[in-house]
C-alpha cells in the first residue's frame, strides 16, 4: 500500500514556495487531518518586502491595460483549477468574478481619480494618481479565499506590489491561490504571501521603513491601535478595519474603486497658462 504524498503549505515569496528561515511550523486541522504550516518570521517578512520592492518598478511601469490583462489571466487560472480549492463553489465563483471586476478597472482608475482643478491666477492645475509602492495587507479571516482576493487584488490595479499576511488556520486556500499566481502571468514578487502570527508580522511590517502602506483587518482593537501608532512613526499610510460579517464579502459593497484609491497617492502639477 502506497503512502499518499500530501501537500505541505509553505510561504510564497518572490515567486517561489519556501519554508520559513526559522524552521518554525504550526500544526492545524484541515479536511480532518493534521497539517504543519510554515510560520513566517520577521526575516521572512523582510525577504517578502525586498521581493516586492524589486518587482515594483517593472509592475508599475507596465501599461494599465497590460496589468488588467494579467489579472484577467489570473482569473482564468482560478477557473481552470476549481477542483483544487477547498472553498465552496459560491465563494470560488465570487472570488473569480471579483478578480475580473478589478481587472476591468486597471485602465480606468486613473481617469476616475484624475481631475483638472479650478485655481485662481494664470495657471492650470491637474491632479492624477500614482502607486504608493509596497503595500502590506493583513487579510481578513473569513471567508478566506474571497477575503484574500478582495484585499490583495485592488492595490495591484494601481501598480503597487503586495505583501499579504494570511490566516495560518486555512493554509490550503492560500497555497492554491499562490499556485494559480505561479501559473499565471503575474511577475515574481508582485504578490508575496506569508502565513504566521498576525500580531507579530503586522507590527513588524508597520515598523518596516520600506513598506509604504499597510491595510489591516482585525477584530482586536488594541492591535489595530498599536499598528497605527507604529506606522505613524515612519509616516506610513495605515488603514485599519474591524472584520465585517462573512456574508458582507459577497455583496456589491465589498468591491469598489475606492479600494484601489486607498493604495494610491495623488500627485498635483501646476503649469503656467496664458503666458
Amino acid at each position: 500500500m502506497r503512502v499518499t504524498v500530501r501537500k505541505t503549505p509553505k510561504l510564497f515569496i518572490g515567486g517561489a514556495f519556501v519554508r520559513s528561515e526559522s524552521g518554525r511550523t504550526v500544526s492545524t486541522q484541515s479536511a480532518g487531518e493534521d497539517v504543519n504550516v510554515a510560520r513566517a518570521s520577521r526575516k521572512d517578512a523582510r525577504d517578502a518586502v525586498r521581493a516586492a520592492r524589486s518587482a515594483l518598478s517593472g509592475w508599475s511601469h507596465r501599461t494599465a491595460y497590460n496589468r488588467g490583462q494579467i489579472l484577467y489571466r489570473l482569473a482564468e487560472m482560478l477557473e481552470a483549477r476549481r477542483d483544487e480549492f477547498e472553498a465552496d463553489a459560491r465563494e470560488l465563483g465570487a472570488a473569480i468574478d471579483r478578480i475580473v471586476w478589478y481587472a476591468g478597472w486597471c485602465d480606468k482608475i486613473e481617469q476616475y481619480l484624475s481631475s483638472k482643478n479650478p485655481v485662481a491666477g494664470p495657471h492650470f492645475n491637474v491632479s492624477a494618481p500614482e502607486p504608493t509602492g509596497v503595500v502590506a495587507i493583513v487579510t481578513p479571516t473569513r471567508p478566506h479565499l474571497l477575503c484574500l482576493v478582495s484585499t490583495v487584488v485592488p492595490p495591484l490595479c494601481g501598480g503597487n506590489t503586495v505583501v499579504a499576511v494570511t490566516p495560518i488556520e486555512q493554509p490550503f486556500a492560500t497555497i492554491s491561490f499562490a499556485e494559480a499566481l505561479l501559473s499565471s502571468d503575474v511577475p515574481s514578487g508582485v504578490i508575496n504571501i506569508l502565513t504566521g502570527d498576525r500580531a507579530e508580522l503586522s507590527e513588524h511590517l508597520a515598523r518596516h521603513m520600506d513598506v509604504n502602506a499597510l491595510s489591516m483587518w482585525s477584530d482586536d482593537p488594541a492591535l489595530r491601535q498599536r499598528v497605527e501608532m507604529l506606522g505613524a512613526d515612519n509616516v506610513k499610510r495605515v488603514d485599519t478595519h474591524a472584520e465585517p460579517k462573512a456574508d458582507w464579502w459577497f455583496t456589491a459593497a465589498a468591491q469598489t474603486p475606492q479600494r484601489i484609491a486607498t493604495s494610491m497617492e495623488i500627485k498635483t502639477v501646476w503649469h503656467p497658462a496664458g503666458v
